[in-house]
């Protein structure tokens, strides 16, 4: 009886301080922003690395225009990617810069299909921005991205 009294009174005190800090943690919240990068226009310019063909450390520089949902120009998209496999997948870093601010987001994007890409912070009304970046090709060298920033609660 004294054993189990023990564990009881063991598992309550080191449960309740860990309690306590689950009560004041902050909750975020979301929002998200959807723009659309046009490849279609723009400076896209690839360095071919030896060997000749896809390989890895080639890159891919860009500066296209970036577009609201209604397809209106918003700002420009620039950036630069690595191949890091060839056919698959490069590591990329690129801006988002509208009248309002800049975001910037970097990591592994996809060769086809959707891809995850971290945000990883901005200027303007975009200070201390953090999220994730989800950006589609769309077949018509146009990606949608939807941006879902996390915020505090306030």
């Amino acid at each position: 009886m004294r054993k189990a009294m023990f564990v009881a009174v063991s598992v309550v005190s080191l449960t309740a301080p860990m309690l306590g800090c689950v009560d004041n943690a902050q909750a975020e919240e979301s929002w998200t922003l959807t723009t659309i990068a046009d490849a279609r226009s723009g400076i896209a310019s690839p360095v071919d690395l030896a060997p000749p063909g896809d390989s890895p450390g080639d890159m891919f520089v860009f500066d296209q225009p970036l577009l609201n949902a209604a397809k209106e120009n918003i700002g420009s998209n620039s950036g630069f990617c690595i191949r890091t496999l060839p056919g698959q997948f490069s590591e990329c870093q690129w801006t988002l810069t509208m009248a309002d601010g800049t975001i910037t987001v970097a990591g592994r994007e996809a060769e086809n299909g959707p891809s995850s890409i971290p945000i990883i912070g901005g200027t303007g009304a975009y200070v201390g921005a953090s999220g994730v970046l989800l950006t589609t090709p769309n077949g018509d060298r146009t990606f949608t991205q939807v941006l879902t920033f996390l915020k505090p609660k306030q």
